[in-house]
Order: structure tokens, then C-alpha cells, then sequence
């Protein structure tokens, strides 16, 4: 977990814009060679020679995405760049450079954004990226936090959703339905301390999985693992809504169904008991769940002995011609159609 400190309290207004950013981004050091002109300039200026350069951008909204109430900012900070930094993984790319723009209301402090950029700045550090530009504004409605990510990899070595073929080894890396089982926790606990703001919940047999809601890691060893073992997935995508959802983003994509068997899903002990205590099933939080930013991909069967006993990966199902559809295969051999029930942006709920 990161460390919180104990700020005093100086108003934005002290600052205004151009001072606020070079505040925020003054302890940012430029790590790749290919950021020729980063923050202070009109616009960035990076180069990725004969390379494709790759773009991912992602919106998170507080009262949509999270919750301050019990998301630290750094955390919140480390987190934002993670989410943006898998997309990029999922193509087999090697992010390089972010830019981040914040919208902020007059509630929020100078030490309460230094707490945002500490996770920032630790997500650049642990990954190997700079931050190069963005933008901040102000906001009526709390935070609004935007990241671009921009990558680069050889044009051979681009995965895209659409490779798939019938008979490929479908893969997982990781384990499923943490961070589903992490917010519940933190979602009761809340609500635990609505009623009775003094009681102080003990946390330490969660921890786990409140650590794959509040921080989660881009699965950057995964790529690095595959390119070691001179694999290059057919198809890739990362696993933000769920495992239904992101199978049959593939399906659509590749134009291959799927099958699936259920007592290959792996889930960690723990979320099995915290979904034991919320009486559901784990695999409701593992296929339905997200956020866990597992990598989901495609290999030729071929490669089955390089990576079947790797403690990263797990084979979890197959492709198969596109007329059977997506479906979970119970221990029993019965098949049940795989929906997408993850998260939707513009639902009632």
C-alpha cells in the first residue's frame, strides 16, 4: 500500500494554473530517449523511429469510477495509470510516455493533488514512463482525472483482438474476481462506518484483495514472460469489465466462439471466502466482476508446454468455430452461454 502523510492545507487559488503544474510535475525526470520534449511547451514531441506508436486514453469520474471516501488519491493517482498503461499491454506494446489532466473543484487543496501526483509519480517510476504534458481546469463536481498513454512496438509484434483462430489455447495471466471482492469489503465497511463512525474496521484478512481494488499492477512481466518465450499471442485484450465481457469482445473481434471450463478460472482463497461471506458465488466475481487487469489472450496450441506450468498463466478453454457461441463448461460437462453482465457506462443503475 502507499504510504498517506498528514498534510496542511493550501488553497489552489494561492497558485493558479501554470504554478499549480509546475508544482505538481516539478520532481518528474524524462527516462526514454524517444520524449524529446515534454512539460513546458505548447505540446510534447516524442519520436518512436520505425516503431508503431500506440494511444490509449481513459476517463474516470469521481461518484462514477471511485469513491474518496475510502480510495486514497495516491492510490487513486497509481491507480489511473495502471488502467491506462494495461490497454497499452494488451497490445504487446511498451508504454513510454502519459499525459494527465485533472478537474478539480475548490474542495480539493494543494496537498490533497500532491497526494494524487505521488501515486502518479510512483506509477512512472515503477514502469518506466514519463509524464510529458496535460491539462488542469476546475470542476462543480468534485475530481475528473484523464490519462493518455502513448506507446510504441514493432509492427510484427502488434496483438490486436482479432487474431483468434479456432482451436487457439484461450489464456489468463493471474487470478479473477479480487478487485470485485475488495470493493464489497470496502462498500460494506463504508457503510459499517456511516452507522458508527468510531468503530475502526480490521481489514488485515482482506487485504489482498482490497490491494486488487485500491492498486492494482499492469501486467507488464506478462509481456515481458511471452516475448521471452518467443510467443506472440494471436489475440489480446485486458480484462477491465470482466472475463465475459472481454471473451466475447475477442469472439466478436476474432470471429470465433469460445469455450470455457469452469474449474479452470483461477481464484485466489481469499476471494473465495470473502464471496463465501457475501453469499455469492466466486465465479460471479471472476466472470462478471472486472478491474482485475489480468491480460486475456490467444496462442497457437503449439506453445502449450512452454507455458502450462507457469505459475502467470493458466489455460483456461479454447476456441471453436463461431456457430457454438461462447460458453462456460460446468464440472458436470453442462454448457452455459457466457453474457456480458460487467460494467456499463451509461446503465440506469
Amino acid at each position: 500500500m502507499l504510504e498517506e502523510k498528514n498534510p496542511s492545507k493550501t488553497a489552489l487559488s494561492a497558485l493558479g494554473e501554470f504554478a499549480l503544474i509546475a508544482h505538481l510535475t516539478q520532481n518528474f525526470k524524462v527516462e526514454n530517449k524517444s520524449s524529446l520534449v515534454g512539460i513546458g511547451d505548447d505540446a510534447a514531441v516524442v519520436e518512436h523511429a520505425k516503431e508503431r506508436t500506440l494511444i490509449s486514453t481513459d476517463l474516470l469520474v469521481e461518484g462514477i469510477h471511485f469513491d474518496l471516501s475510502y480510495m486514497p488519491l495516491k492510490h487513486l493517482g497509481y491507480k489511473a495509470v495502471m488502467v491506462n498503461l494495461s490497454d497499452l499491454y494488451a497490445m504487446n506494446a511498451h508504454p513510454q510516455q502519459i499525459t494527465v489532466s485533472i478537474a478539480v473543484s475548490n474542495r480539493f487543496t494543494l496537498e490533497a493533488l500532491e497526494d494524487l501526483y505521488e501515486g502518479i509519480a510512483l506509477a512512472c517510476k515503477n514502469y518506466k514512463v514519463d509524464l510529458v504534458g496535460g491539462d488542469t481546469t476546475s470542476s462543480t463536481t468534485g475530481l475528473i482525472l484523464s490519462i493518455t498513454a502513448l506507446g510504441s512496438a514493432p509492427k510484427k509484434k502488434i496483438v490486436c483482438r482479432s487474431g483468434a483462430k479456432e482451436n487457439d489455447l484461450l489464456v489468463v495471466s493471474g487470478d479473477l474476481g479480487g478487485a470485485y471482492a475488495g470493493l464489497q469489503i470496502l462498500e460494506r465497511e463504508k457503510a459499517v462506518f456511516k452507522v458508527n463512525p468510531n468503530e475502526q474496521p480490521d481489514l488485515s484478512p482482506y487485504s489482498y484483495s482490497i490491494g486488487r481494488q485500491l492498486k492494482p499492477e499492469a501486467r507488464k512481466d506478462v509481456v515481458e514472460l511471452l516475448n521471452t518465450l518467443n510467443i506472440i499471442p494471436t489475440a489480446m485484450i485486458d480484462i477491465s469489465d470482466g472475463l465475459s465481457s472481454e471473451i466475447l469482445h475477442l469472439s466478436k473481434a476474432s470471429g470465433v466462439g469460445f469455450q470455457v471450463f469452469e474449474e479452470k478460472i483461477p481464484i485466489d482463497p481469499e476471494v473465495s471466502l470473502i464471496c463465501e461471506e457475501f453469499k455469492f458465488n466466486p465465479l460471479t466475481a471472476a466472470l462478471n466482476g472486472g478491474e482485475d487487469y489480468e491480460l486475456l489472450f490467444t496462442v497457437d496450441q503449439k506453445h502449450y508446454d512452454a507455458i502450462k506450468s507457469h505459475p502467470y498463466l493458466t489455460v483456461i478453454g479454447h476456441a471453436c468455430e463461431n456457430s457454438r457461441g461462447c460458453n462456460l463448461v460446468t464440472g458436470l460437462g453442462q454448457q452455459i452461454e457466457l453474457t456480458a453482465q460487467g460494467w456499463q457506462s451509461f446503465s440506469e443503475e
